[in-house]
């Protein structure tokens, strides 16, 4: 079984490879729902998308990829700018597009060379004027400081070396008083030895993940004014996990035990966080 790498650089090299590879084939890989080999679509609605959402994106932007749907609760409004983190094939900033109309603007950022022009090129066949597509680690975000109201992400940051210098990062970018609401994959108890060593389940969305309460705890650490998670969503993995890569080398009354421990130890949520606006607290204190 290939192991995860040591350094955060090459775990970044792993992620562009299996990533490239996905947007160069149109497979999937990350979203639980998807792992499985259903086609996008139907791993899209077991998510918590909608017939209308999925067709609502250009063909080829909707790759099967997400844990959930964090559009569906942004409360989007016209002329808002939305930044979305790890965008993929562009699905989830296309229906962004639509809720802030032409005055707003969408910006997505992607670490996969080959997924930033899948994106562009679905954002030119749709028409998407509102859209543009970055290159660039989430960790590291090419936005300025203050400058996005809102922030969506589906199933990306627990591929992320450094979750705190994502949450960091986020929390500069955001304006104040702006949104944070993301959908991904969490812990609710430790994982097996094997799984937290392999690769297929760290690019699988999974050994990479957070315990669910640090994941709030790191958000506020990073000064977010609160952390809520607004939906949680255990995954079924029984027929997903035997697509991560254990089945070569793990005896199949092992992988059953493995499968049954995993089940009851990944979670997918929902979180809804803001950053704190010091200018309203100010003018609350001094006209009560």
């Amino acid at each position: 079984m290939k192991t995860i790498p040591t350094t955060e650089k090459t775990i970044k090299d792993e992620i562009k490879d299996k990533y490239g590879t996905i947007a160069r084939t149109g497979g999937s890989c990350c979203g639980p729902a998807s792992c499985g080999g259903s086609p996008a679509s139907d791993a899209s609605k077991k998510v918590g998308y909608s017939d209308d959402d999925i067709s609502a994106a250009p063909a080829g932007a909707n790759l099967g990829l997400g844990c959930g749907n964090p559009v569906a609760i942004a409360s989007l409004r016209q002329g808002e700018t939305v930044l979305d983190l790890g965008s993929g094939g562009g699905f989830d900033a296309f229906l962004a597009a639509k809720k802030v109309g032409p005055a707003g603007r969408v910006i997505g950022v992607d670490v996969t060379p080959e997924m930033i022009e899948r994106a562009t090129a679905n954002a030119e066949r749709g028409g998407y004027s509102n859209v543009e597509f970055r290159l660039g680690e989430i960790e590291s975000l090419p936005v300025d400081d203050n400058s996005v109201d809102v922030i969506i992400s589906n199933c990306v940051i627990n591929l992320a070396p450094d979750k705190s210098r994502v949450f960091s990062e986020a929390l500069r970018v955001l304006k104040p008083g702006g949104r944070f609401m993301v959908s991904d994959t969490v812990l609710t108890r430790p994982l097996p030895e094997a799984i937290q060593k392999s690769v297929a389940a760290y690019m699988g969305c999974i050994s990479g993940a957070l315990m669910k309460e640090e994941y709030q705890s790191r958000l506020l650490s990073a000064g977010f004014a609160r952390a809520d998670i607004v939906k949680d969503s255990p995954i079924d993995f029984t027929s997903a996990i035997r697509d991560l890569g254990f089945k070569v080398d793990i005896e199949p009354a092992e992988l059953d035990k493995i499968v049954a421990i995993l089940d009851k130890s990944v979670t997918s949520i929902t979180v809804s966080a803001a950053k704190r606006d010091t200018g309203r607290e100010k003018a609350r204190r001094a006209y009560p």
